[in-house]
């Protein structure tokens, strides 16, 4: 499965893709961060941004786009500006007929460090670690990147098994 996972923001927007089956090595096809000025025009960034994720997406050809789950904030700003960046990736998947995984910051950490909790240098450790790499990938938006397109891996077969079951409980004309 070749998987690009998107780490959105309006500044810098985190892509890597990442090719593999859950329980055997994984492969770092490519990894870099799409930005935008942080004075520029709002629609000028996410035009910005959908180039930029157009560009990864014929380059690399993914079978699937993981993008970070956005959660509440504090800051209503920087959430807002990770919610039209995240947008504009799936509106770029689901143009092309991608499938689209939406995972949370605390799946991603748990999957990648075995803690929700981890830091970003426990990420980039780990992410670095799992695709043999000589160092951690810089900035830490593509190292996050990374470990979305590692998590789905890795989640996707039993999140598909049980997709598949709840199906089948509902064909059969089972209250749920």
């Amino acid at each position: 499965m070749r998987v690009l996972g998107v780490d959105p923001g309006l500044t810098r927007c985190g892509v890597g893709v990442v090719e593999g089956v859950a329980g055997r090595p994984l492969t770092m096809i490519g990894v870099g961060v799409v930005r935008t000025p942080a004075d520029a025009e709002l629609g000028n960034r996410l035009v910005a941004i959908e180039r930029g994720i157009e560009e990864w997406l014929d380059e690399h050809r993914p079978e699937v786009v993981a993008v970070e789950r956005v959660f509440s904030q504090h800051n209503v700003s920087t959430v807002m500006g990770t919610a039209q960046a995240s947008a504009v990736a799936m509106l770029c998947a689901a143009r092309r007929g991608i499938p689209v995984a939406l995972h949370t910051p605390s799946e991603v950490k748990a999957a990648v460090t075995g803690s929700g909790r981890a830091d970003k240098a426990q990420v980039g450790a780990m992410v670095t670690r799992l695709l043999r790499l000589a160092a951690p990938p810089k900035p830490a938006d593509a190292a996050d990147a990374l470990a979305l397109a590692i998590c789905h891996i890795w989640r996707a077969p039993a999140q598909n098994r049980l997709q598949q079951a709840v199906a089948l409980h509902a064909s059969k004309g089972r209250p749920s």
